[in-house]
Parts: C-alpha cells; sequence; structure tokens
C-alpha cells in the first residue's frame, strides 16, 4: 500500500509540473496557434527572477523577513515573464501571425537569445534557490510514506493557477473578447473588439504564466540558462495530447502524462520509461489525431 500511494503521489506530483509548464504553451499555442520555440526561455526568466528575488531579501531585509520572499518571487516571476512576453509579442510575434514555420524559426532564435543574455548577466554554472524554512520537511502519512510539503505547495499553486485561468477565460469580458478573437478574427474586430491588444495580453498571459512555472521550478532544483529547454518537448506533448485549444484537455493530457510516465519509470527506468511514454502518446494520436478533447466546429462542405 505504501508504494502505490508513493507511486501515485509521484504521479500527480508530475502531472502538476507539467500542467503548470504546459498552461502558458496552452495559450500561445492552443488558442492562438503560435508555436512559441522560447516558451521553455520564459521559464528560465521566471527562475532567475526567483533568485534576484532571493538575493534581494537576503542583502536588504531582515532574516525574519526572508521566509516571505517566495510569494513575492512567484509575483515578480509573472511580472517580469508577462512584460518580456507583451514585448515579444508587440516586436515580433504580430508579424508572423499565419505563419507557423517563421515564427517556429524567429522564436528558436530569440530563445537562443535570451539564454545567451542568461549566461552573461548570471554566468553559465547553475545557481540554487533556497526554499523558505515553512517549505521544509513533509507530511508523513504512513511510516514509510512522506508527502514533501514542496511538492505539495507545487499541487496548490498548480490548482490556483488553473482556477485563476478557468475565471478569466471562460468568467470574465477579457475572456470572452480572447475566445471571440481566437474562433473567428474578422467578426469580432467587425464588433469593435481590439484584436492588437487581445492578441498582446494573451501572448503576455501565457508568457506570465511560464515565469511562474519557472518559479515554482526554483523548489526542485538548480536552476540554469538552459532549464526551459529540458521541458518545452513535454510541454507541447501536453497541449498536443489533451486537444489544441482545451483547457481541460491541457489538464488531461498532463495528468495521463505524468502517471504513465511514474508507472513505467517505476516499471523500467527513467530513460525507458520517457521512451514508453512517447511511443504510447504516437500510438494514441494515430488514433485520435486530433487529441483528447477536439474542438467543435462547423463547417461548409
Amino acid at each position: 500500500m505504501e508504494i502505490w500511494i508513493s507511486q501515485l503521489f509521484n504521479g500527480i506530483s508530475v502531472s502538476s509540473i507539467l500542467l503548470l509548464i504546459a498552461l502558458g504553451l496552452a495559450i500561445t499555442f492552443g488558442l492562438m496557434r503560435v508555436i512559441n520555440m522560447a516558451h521553455g526561455e520564459f521559464i528560465m526568466i521566471g527562475s532567475y527572477s526567483a533568485y534576484v528575488t532571493q538575493q534581494f531579501f537576503q542583502k536588504s531585509l531582515p532574516d525574519g523577513m526572508f521566509g516571505v520572499y517566495f510569494p513575492v518571487a512567484i509575483l515578480f516571476s509573472f511580472v517580469v515573464a508577462f512584460a518580456f512576453g507583451y514585448l515579444l509579442e508587440g516586436t515580433l510575434i504580430r508579424f508572423l501571425y499565419g505563419r507557423p514555420l517563421d515564427s517556429l524559426l524567429a522564436t528558436w532564435g530569440v530563445g537562443l537569445i535570451l539564454q545567451q543574455l542568461a549566461r552573461t548577466i548570471f554566468g553559465a554554472p547553475n545557481v540554487a534557490v533556497s526554499s523558505p524554512k515553512w517549505l521544509d520537511g513533509g507530511w508523513t502519512i504512513m511510516e514509510d510514506v512522506v508527502l514533501p510539503y514542496k511538492r505539495l505547495f507545487i499541487i496548490a499553486l498548480v490548482a490556483l493557477c488553473l482556477f485563476a485561468m478557468y475565471l478569466y477565460i471562460y468568467r470574465s469580458n477579457a475572456g470572452r473578447r480572447m475566445r471571440a478573437v481566437m474562433q473567428n478574427r474578422e467578426m469580432a474586430a467587425c464588433l469593435g473588439i481590439s484584436t492588437r491588444r487581445v492578441d498582446a495580453v494573451t501572448f503576455a498571459i501565457g508568457s506570465g504564466i511560464a515565469g511562474i512555472a519557472g518559479c515554482a521550478l526554483t523548489l526542485i532544483g538548480p536552476i540554469g540558462p538552459n532549464i526551459g529547454t529540458y521541458y518545452i518537448i513535454d510541454a507541447f506533448m501536453v497541449v498536443v495530447l489533451g486537444g489544441v485549444g482545451k483547457l481541460v484537455g491541457t489538464v488531461a493530457g498532463a495528468l495521463g502524462i505524468g502517471m504513465f510516465n511514474s508507472l513505467f519509470e517505476w516499471w523500467t527506468d527513467a530513460s525507458l520509461g520517457k521512451v514508453l511514454v512517447f511511443l504510447g502518446i504516437v500510438a494514441f494520436l494515430q488514433w485520435k489525431p486530433m487529441g483528447l478533447f477536439a474542438v467543435r466546429t462547423r463547417s461548409l462542405d
């Protein structure tokens, strides 16, 4: 029983991390149809924003205030990544809508530039971000089963971000305008919606969520200029498996990949487990090429 509970928690933990990373990509790629290969670098921006926040708290505030730095780091990571995303959309992405190959190549180049910029500012070696003391330890539910507080915090953070995105997309006027532009840009423009503003804000929000994901990753291990490249492929797999343009599909895709990845790694090893997951996704997409939840549309024959 202890082994099964541990594996279940590991699967949920991996799924939550994948979901937080893929949530921003689900907006930029799933809703806007922009292949943003620099999404991983926005994760890196969020990670280094958390590192900068930690350094500021350590040097400028008394030790007793250090424990509150991480919530501030989450907000700061979102704001910095949001600003970078808004700037990138206004200077480059806005000219590449409807040109997927061009956007892929251009954002890949932007990602390389951002990586080199991070090496220049922070150095090539990885840096560590110290987690606050209230996240040390774990919750003991059985004699041999301890759930780390850091992983539980990440799961709670993912749930909060997912709920906030649901409210924004499906329960707010801004979200309705965003869905209208993504479904029929010309009609939305005829109704007086500023499609340029919607595009910029939507891309920036997706980038900001990637920044939050990067901040959360600092709880797991050290960070470096290449941290985003380790997760970008998994994020795309989550979005494609769940169904492009469907938020519930992103959740289902992350849960499926995370659970099966933990299960296969338990049965085999880490490398073979990832291979089996990838083969399973390829086989599934042969059966359902639109993913788990396809967007229903009406078209004329």
